[in-house]
């Protein structure tokens, strides 16, 4: 057992990433009692590096393997659909301008990474429904500065919904869920795209 100086505390940030869930997740774990937590002075929460480690070992190589490989999956084919699909199947992407376009896929990069953490998680997270409906808001935000009617920045979530979809479908034999498993899969990444497409709409009221 180490001495207490030589406990490496993380804070909640490095904690996240070391585990590979959403800030928001652990946060909450810690203050269900489920991770032991250190509460500075400040009131900032601080966790021994060692139980982080432990805990992530715990956790499924299988669940790791999936969001790997579905992101992956998703990002070829999202580039594949944008240069082979006719330009009337994609006429919202002409309306994005080039300078803007950074900032389109750094939304995208948020997306996936709350659609990967909300449906690895058990359990509803409002939190994470309430980053997909900011995101949404932003989404919602850049179309209306790039001249794009309701009609086509819906368009454009749902290409990445659609896509999402496909690519969980198309996963190999070692990562893919089971029946049973699948039908959940599918309805938690239609309960984000839900969040996004709404919160969209409502950026255009």
């Amino acid at each position: 057992m180490p001495e207490r100086d030589e406990v490496t505390f993380l804070s909640l940030s490095a904690a996240s990433k070391l585990l590979g869930v959403h800030s928001t997740t652990l946060r909450r774990w810690a203050d269900e009692g489920s991770v032991p937590v250190y509460i500075t002075p400040g009131g900032h929460r601080r966790f021994a590096r060692h139980d982080i480690e432990t805990l992530a070992r715990r956790t499924s190589l299988t669940s790791r393997a999936f969001g790997s490989e579905l992101a992956t999956r998703t990002s070829a084919q999202t580039r594949s659909e944008i240069a082979t699909a006719p330009h009337s199947h994609r006429a919202w992407l002409a309306r994005i301008p080039e300078a803007d376009r950074e900032a389109w896929r750094r939304i995208g990069q948020q997306l996936m990474g709350v659609v990967l953490h909300y449906i690895n998680n058990p359990h509803d997270d409002e939190e994470l429904l309430r980053e997909a409906r900011r995101i949404g808001g932003e989404y919602g935000t850049l179309a209306l500065r790039a001249g794009m009617p309701l009609t086509a920045a819906l368009e454009a979530a749902l290409f990445f919904r659609d896509t999402l979809v496909d690519s969980a479908m198309q996963l190999s034999e070692e990562t893919r869920p089971r029946n049973e498993d699948r039908a959940r899969l599918l309805r938690r990444i239609s309960h984000v795209a839900n969040e996004v497409h709404l919160a969209v709409a409502q950026s255009y009221q």
